[in-house]
């Protein structure tokens, strides 16, 4: 049997659970054809980068897969049926990542630090504490 990872791209207006079950229906197409899915990683509800059969964000969902090739066809045939996938991308693997993927490992938002933390430059407010330096009004070329 050969190792596979599919990651698809399920429509931004179904739910979680939705979802959920869906995963678990390609994972049940997997297992009847003779194989095993290793990992299941839900990443969340992220934008696309371009819009996708009208859709600007997808539920997006990491399988790891150790089947033979004819139960993945019948899974990206399934996939290709149902409406509610967007996008998909099987690729055959030389081994399967233990541990959570690079996208589960990203820092998030919160763990970067904020604009400005850390940075000693005066802000805006700071310099209007500043002594404002009188200019002369600019004088106009033409002789006036």
């Amino acid at each position: 049997m050969s190792l596979y990872e599919c990651v698809f791209i399920a429509r931004q207006d179904i739910s979680t659970p939705q979802v959920e079950t869906l995963t678990e229906e390609l994972s049940n197409i997997i297992t009847q054809g003779g194989g095993s899915v290793s990992k299941k990683e839900y990443w969340g509800l992220r934008n696309i980068a371009y819009r996708v059969k009208k859709n600007r964000k997808g539920h997006y969902v990491l399988l790891n897969i150790d089947a033979p090739s004819a139960a993945v066809k019948e899974m990206e045939r399934q996939m290709s049926i149902n409406e509610d996938v967007l996008r998909t991308l099987t690729i055959r693997v030389e081994e399967l990542e233990e541990g959570p993927s690079a996208m589960m490992q990203s820092k998030s938002r919160d763990d970067r630090p904020r604009r400005g933390e850390g940075d000693d430059r005066p802000r805006r407010d700071d310099r209007e504490d500043r002594p404002r330096r009188d200019r002369e009004p600019r004088r106009m070329e033409g002789g006036e």
